[in-house]
């Protein structure tokens, strides 16, 4: 068994330094082979390639942008009418993409509407959805990029967040039908959405490109107090050959460094175990 590939999620970790090429370097400095980062594009972004260049380190995932943020935006991959902007999002975060030699990108589902409900604008929003996942698709597949979908919790994150279960992404992805459009699996939603973790990893990691990891319910480390066994989950993965990478989105309880014991903790249990 290949040990498992953590990845730092450089929006949520690091923070303790402002700048994003900062962080990168602090998180190549920490032992982290690979970052992913949630928007970079207030980011210089000759600084962020220098970063990258000088570290080795990997980008490895970005999202596309989430819009106008202040009108209450957060992507709209689904938002019926922002077909045009969708696209012109997805050109910079191609643009951001290829100077970073990045091949995931988060395509973001976006909000129901405000005053609207779930059920009365899911199937626009689904079939909206689908249209510009094809599109993204055959984008995405000239470069050799993997379009990535993830459900976010809607009983605590975000309410108005249309996909908010692994069932209902595969059940897109499904419709959409592309090679290159996968299941991006946040751990700590889908727990909090539907729990059954195990079977659910089991069943969908067929379609799953990657994983990230927080602790429930208060999304700090994997080894804080909380729900979820994360020694339990990491064996799980390994047995079921898990490839892809594995983003620690998370709050760190203090410094990002002195909450990384579990990273150190797994790497040196991996060795030890004969994982290879």
């Amino acid at each position: 068994m290949a040990p498992l590939r953590f990845c730092a999620n450089i929006s949520w970790l690091f923070t303790e330094l402002p700048d994003f090429s900062k962080r990168i370097y602090a998180a190549a400095a920490a032992g982290f082979q690979a970052v992913e980062a949630a928007w970079l594009y207030d980011c210089d972004l000759s600084e962020l390639q220098r970063a990258r260049e000088a570290t080795g380190v990997e980008v490895v995932l970005i999202n596309t942008p989430p819009g106008d943020v202040q009108a209450g935006d957060l992507g709209l991959g689904a938002v019926p009418g922002r077909e045009a902007e969708f696209r012109q999002g997805l050109d910079l975060a191609l643009d951001y993409a290829r100077s970073l030699s990045c091949k995931r990108i988060h395509l973001m589902a976006g909000r129901i509407p405000v005053g609207s409900q779930r059920s009365t604008v899911a199937r626009d929003m689904e079939n909206t959805f689908i249209q510009n996942l094809r599109y993204a698709a055959d984008v995405l597949s000239k470069e050799g990029m993997t379009g990535l979908i993830e459900p976010i919790n809607s009983r605590i994150t975000d309410p108005r967040y249309y996909l908010d279960s692994p069932h209902q992404a595969a059940a897109i992805l499904e419709k959409v039908g592309r090679p290159n459009i996968k299941l991006q699996m946040d751990i700590f939603h889908c727990q909090i959405m539907d729990g059954n973790l195990s079977q659910n990893l089991q069943k969908y990691l067929p379609i799953i490109a990657h994983i990230q990891i927080a602790q429930v319910p208060d999304r700090n480390e994997p080894d804080s107090a909380g729900e979820l066994n994360y020694s339990f989950l990491f064996s799980t993965l390994e047995k079921h050959g898990y490839q892809g990478y594995i983003g620690c989105e998370y709050k760190p309880l203090g410094s990002t460094k002195e909450g990384l014991g579990w990273l150190s903790k797994y790497t040196q249990q991996a060795t030890t175990t004969g994982v290879h």
